[in-house]
């Protein structure tokens, strides 16, 4: 195991950045010197790291100056922009936006699925998954690997915290308007999410899906090496602050009973399954806030298609969905 090592965090002032910390810190992930990193807006600020006060600083070729790891987590534009300097410095770049997930030359990492491609990395980046994709495929991979996938259909339930910190302060301030009888403001997240539901992510006029649905199914297949899995995706953005939720049917080449599933399940790495319906116990998202699992409850035969699985599915957003996979990403690499 490396004795110490030069840790940037880029976005370390945002919802994701922090957690990133609190992941590092919670790990004991061997952070011999941290570099904050964000904006010149956020330049000045300071973040506490194992009890002590960092600077942070504004991003610039020379943070990245002897950077062994550096996590990025401020957005596609930033990330394509900067990643590739901080890989050119010899750091190890893990990037949670969405820059580089399409890219063949950069391995799309989840640890319990596929940490073998992490060794192919010839641009020195390697990408975060999509939340929901992440999630999801730490459920399908035992599933995979005993009876191949064929179909996979999903209806995610998305957490606001995955628009960010100022999703989350709008979505508050609409509880607080209906709470006092006030005018709800629908500007800030395209409409009014308290008491609702929203589909708002941006649309693709070619397919009629959203983005955020394409990226399940582009994302699935690369993690799992094989483009003729289907992935019928539909996203939707719940009223629940953290923890996104998925109903999931799959359909194998080889058939799986419920049983046989849970079994696989209950020994998966990174599952933990939480299924008793009759006693009212399945995964919610508050309890599976700020908890690393992926939890996998109403584990059932497919009623419409013998042979198929159902299941529900829940996990935090920010840790497994984000920052701890990408934290888990960098210790497959680096402490070895």
């Amino acid at each position: 195991m490396a004795q110490g090592l030069k840790v940037a965090v880029v976005g370390a002032t945002g919802m994701v950045g922090a957690e990133m910390l609190r992941v590092l810190e919670q790990r004991a992930f061997p952070v011999a010197e941290l570099v904050p990193v964000a904006s010149a807006r956020s330049a000045g600020k300071t973040v506490t790291f194992n009890g002590a006060e960092h600077r942070v600083v504004e991003i610039a070729p020379e943070v990245f100056e002897g950077v062994d790891l550096a996590l990025f987590s401020a957005g596609g534009d930033t990330s394509r922009k900067w990643s590739p300097i901080a890989a050119s410095k010899g750091a190890l770049v893990v990037d949670n936006s969405s820059a580089f997930r399409g890219d063949p030359d950069v391995p799309l990492i989840v640890p319990e699925v596929n940490p073998e491609a992490a060794a192919r990395r010839p641009k020195g980046i390697i990408a975060n998954p999509n939340c929901s994709t992440i999630q999801m495929v730490v459920a399908l991979k035992p599933l995979h690997d005993e009876a191949r996938l064929k179909r996979v259909v999903v209806a995610t339930y998305q957490a606001i915290s995955g628009s960010g910190a100022t999703a989350v302060a709008a979505f508050e301030a609409q509880e607080a308007a209906i709470a006092q009888g006030g005018e709800v403001d629908k500007n800030k997240l395209s409409g009014q999410l308290s008491r609702n539901l929203l589909m708002h992510w941006k649309p693709d006029p070619e397919t009629g899906y959203q983005e955020e649905e394409l990226k399940m199914v582009s994302e699935t297949r690369k993690i799992f090496g094989d483009p003729a899995i289907a992935v019928s995706p539909t996203a939707v953005r719940v009223p629940v602050v953290t923890a996104h939720s998925e109903a999931i049917t799959v359909e194998t080449h080889e058939p799986l009973t419920a049983e046989r599933a849970r079994e696989l399940l209950s020994k998966a790495e990174g599952v933990q399954v939480v299924d008793d319906l009759s006693q009212g116990i399945y995964p919610q998202p508050i309890d599976a806030a700020g908890q690393d699992p992926v939890y996998v409850g109403r584990i059932r035969e497919d009623v419409g298609n013998p042979g198929g699985i159902q299941m529900w599915v829940v996990s935090d957003n920010l840790r497994k969905g984000a920052a701890l996979n990408a934290v888990q990403i960098a210790e497959k690499v680096l402490l070895k």
